[in-house]
């Protein structure tokens, strides 16, 4: 079988503008991708999607959702506590719109990363939070979104079941399909989704090939069944025809592009949301949880040039803008001060391009999926792969820590207005008695989607995988 995919991309689709063709490809594994029953693995789950926003460089919890008033005042944040939508619930003045939407929300205050060796590569643990599982073992572990596209197909006939967006930043490589095939690796949409002139490439077709010339096209490929179907097993035949299927529908039905077209929104929409880059990477996140995708990952930031209501606009000094604020981590500015360090070229965390964008889009986010109805069955997770020391360096920034941060939880039957676990008065260490860490995380995803772990996977080699093995649901999420 795996002779005739690289013929079916050389030959019968000449001309087409599918970049995301090979994601395909990995489906030709799966014969059963529109079937009614649900694959082995796979059960009744609350959830039947998954948003993750991946925050990535570290996300200062102390700053955000687990305000500490009485800290030193030599470390303590400048940001003041806020009273939330629930009481006695609080955030930090930093998520004022968020705060507002808190009764939707379950945040967990005691994450813990204890892998040694991993807080200190953000590669590390950027793979790590895809993953659900610590880099480094004997085998390479698949992304989550690709494990659940291999066991749960897809929800939308026209679309892949497991996106990226944008994928641009240098973490996006740590996305991998592991030892599943690589049709199960992520699509990225990329590019500056805040460019008025912003489009997925190579999606569709090409203008020069007409919906009719395509369908001829494909009638050809009925002669090369002949042999093929003699040749090989009847699950190979079935398989390759769902793949067939899987792209004549992602090439030829509009619906693939009004999936990713962000004008097809209301000015007023873009708006709440935030005209920047990061205010429409969450949005086409909601759009894509809204045509069907199954899981969809939106891991961005700023970039230094963007665009605000169709103007260019520039941030000065910025540079690779994620959390890792490690160098004047209060700036109204850039960071990049005299003798700086690993930190230089973010904004500071409480300006637009950092946590005023982020408050705005992630707030509007929740507020649109609820009233739209897609927290009934669609898990989102805030996540960052660890926080920000509790003392301030001597460049005025925060360093990498990973005893205690936060995430934030919402849709799918997860409750809201809920505090999970505390942290001392530093915010250093985690007070409560139960910890939870990534391979936690992880194991609440395919819970709220209904896998079944005790099931394994296998790699090429027929070794058995189980998933987030060391992990457990995190019990509040399901009360």
């Amino acid at each position: 079988m795996h002779s005739h995919v690289p013929l079916l991309r050389r030959r019968s689709f000449i001309g087409l503008g599918l970049g995301g063709m090979a994601h395909l490809a990995g489906y030709a594994t799966l014969p059963s991708i529109f079937a009614a029953t649900p694959p082995a693995g796979a059960r009744k789950g609350r959830a039947k999607q998954v948003l993750v926003i991946f925050e990535q460089g570290g996300v200062s919890h102390i700053d955000t959702f687990d305000p500490k008033p009485d800290a030193p005042a030599e470390h303590r944040s400048p940001f003041k506590p806020i009273s939330t939508v629930v009481p006695g619930m609080q955030f930090t003045e930093l998520l004022a719109k968020t705060a507002k939407v808190a009764n939707k929300l379950t945040v967990v205050r005691c994450m813990t990363q204890p892998t040694p060796g991993i807080g200190d590569s953000h590669p590390k643990g950027s793979q790590y939070i895809f993953s659900g599982e610590a880099p480094g073992g004997a085998v390479e572990m698949p992304d989550i979104s690709s494990v659940v596209a291999s066991i749960m197909g897809t929800r939308s006939e026209f679309l892949p079941s497991n996106i990226l967006v944008p994928g641009t930043s240098e973490q996006a490589s740590t996305s991998r399909s592991g030892f599943l095939p690589p049709g199960y690796a992520v699509f990225k949409t990329g590019g500056n989704l805040a460019d008025p002139k912003w489009r997925v490439p190579n999606l569709g077709l090409l203008a020069d090939i007409s919906p009719e010339r395509f369908l001829r096209r494909r009638d050809l490929l009925s002669n090369l069944d002949v042999g093929f179907a003699h040749g090989g097993h009847v699950k190979d035949v079935e398989a390759m025809h769902a793949l067939l299927e899987q792209a004549e529908n992602m090439l030829t039905n509009p619906k693939t592009r009004e999936a990713f077209d962000l004008e097809r929104e209301s000015p007023q929409m873009r708006a709440a949301y935030g005209n920047g880059h990061r205010g429409q990477c969450y949005l086409l996140g909601r759009k894509l949880i809204e045509s069907g995708v199954r899981f969809v990952t939106v891991d961005v930031r700023e970039p230094r040039q963007s665009w605000v209501d169709g103007k260019d606009k520039s941030y000065d000094g910025g540079t690779n803008m994620n959390w890792d604020h490690h160098d004047a981590i209060y700036s109204t500015g850039h960071t990049n001060i005299p003798n700086g360090g690993p930190g230089a070229g973010r904004w500071g965390i409480g300006t637009w391009p950092m946590m005023g964008s982020t408050d705005q889009a992630f707030a509007a986010l929740i507020e649109d999926m609820d009233q739209r109805g897609l927290l009934e069955d669609t898990l989102v997770c805030f996540v960052t792969e660890f926080g920000r020391t509790p003392k301030i360096n001597d460049r005025q920034g925060r360093d990498h820590w990973t005893h205690a941060f936060s995430f934030a939880f919402a849709g799918a039957g997860v409750p809201g207005g809920q505090v999970v676990g505390s942290t001392d008065r530093d915010g250093g260490y985690i007070t409560n008695s139960t910890a939870y860490t990534i391979e936690d995380y992880a194991a609440t995803i395919y819970e709220k989607l209904g896998i079944d772990r005790s099931v394994p996977l296998h790699t090429p080699n027929n070794r058995p995988i189980m998933l987030a093995a060391k992990g457990k649901p995190i019990p509040e999420l399901f009360v």
